[in-house]
């Protein structure tokens, strides 16, 4: 089955390459954190709220762009503001698509039959004649494949990206991702091998697939072997910055190329002017994004 001609991965790998930068910011934009300049506003009504989440999130999109390559908006911190919180997601994602970064919507689906089909043409379907809401989309895995089928019909038909999740960054995730099967295997190597076998057919002409891993940074060892399984995934790895991962963690992460891989990080970023004490937000989330990409860039060894 054809490809789209816009794949995923070979758009990732385009924008890896312009900007010798493998950075996806998260935007999990929380009212009571913001800025002094836009707390304020917040407490006056979600639609209040959803407005400066949303004016700190173009702010940030407009600091990080010359060293990111995609944001990640967490579907969860607008949806918490209810319909003016959901206005606001549309509103930042096409505020980075019009700054020229990928977007990955960071929700995490995963059900069955016309479910899935809904939750795929909420992010990753065209709406009508305008752009999907997303590049990509976080999903979770552990419904199986007929959960997954429309994500990866809008891959092959729309371009789109998938990150499933195979051994996320918190500790937790071991209750069920590290449940060792009959055969020896944990079931996070089950799975990562299931995500190679899911993007076999969906591969770029950059050699790396629009079905991805989530895999923790926080976790290196556990990244090498993901790695070793499933070769043409690009990986999504958070942790590194508030969880405690550092760049040197994700390098097994870059033996398919310096795009094969990708870091993101979100409270150290959008909040650095809290830890740093800076007066500019936007400068602060601009310098330690150009600070990351540039360690995380000599990491990847590329």
């Amino acid at each position: 089955m054809a490809v789209a001609v816009t794949h995923f991965a070979d758009r990732v790998a385009d924008a890896v390459e312009r900007k010798r930068s493998q950075i996806v910011v998260g935007l999990d934009p929380v009212p009571d954190q913001l800025p002094v300049e836009l707390r304020g506003d917040a407490v006056l009504g979600r639609d209040h709220a959803a407005a400066a989440c949303a004016r700190f999130c173009c702010g940030i999109i407009d600091a990080v762009a010359p060293y990111a390559v995609a944001v990640k908006p967490q579907s969860a911190f607008f949806e918490a503001l209810g319909s003016d919180g959901v206005r606001a997601l549309e509103e930042v994602c096409d505020y980075a698509r019009a700054a020229e970064l990928l977007v990955i919507a960071d929700a995490k689906r995963g059900d069955i039959g016309s479910t899935a089909r809904a939750y795929a043409a909420a992010f990753v379907e065209p709406r009508g004649d305008a752009a999907p809401l997303a590049d990509a989309v976080t999903v979770n895995p552990y419904l199986g494949r007929d959960a997954l089928e429309p994500f990866l019909a809008a891959c092959r038909r729309d371009g789109a990206g998938l990150f499933c999740l195979v051994k996320t960054s918190n500790a937790g995730g071991a209750d069920v991702q590290d449940v060792r099967l009959s055969d020896g295997t944990v079931l996070w190597q089950h799975v990562a091998g299931l995500v190679r076998e899911w993007g076999e057919d969906l591969v770029g002409d950059t050699g790396l697939s629009a079905v991805g891993a989530v895999v923790g940074a926080t976790f290196p060892r556990e990244l090498a072997e993901v790695r070793r399984i499933a070769p043409q995934a690009v990986f999504l790895m958070p942790g590194v910055g508030a969880q405690g991962g550092t760049a040197a963690d994700v390098a097994p992460a870059f033996t398919s190329g310096p795009a094969s891989g990708l870091v993101t990080a979100s409270r150290s970023i959008i909040y650095a002017f809290r830890a740093t004490g800076a007066d500019d937000w936007r400068h602060a989330a601009g310098g330690a994004t150009a600070r990351l990409a540039h360690d995380v860039w000599a990491a990847a060894g590329w």
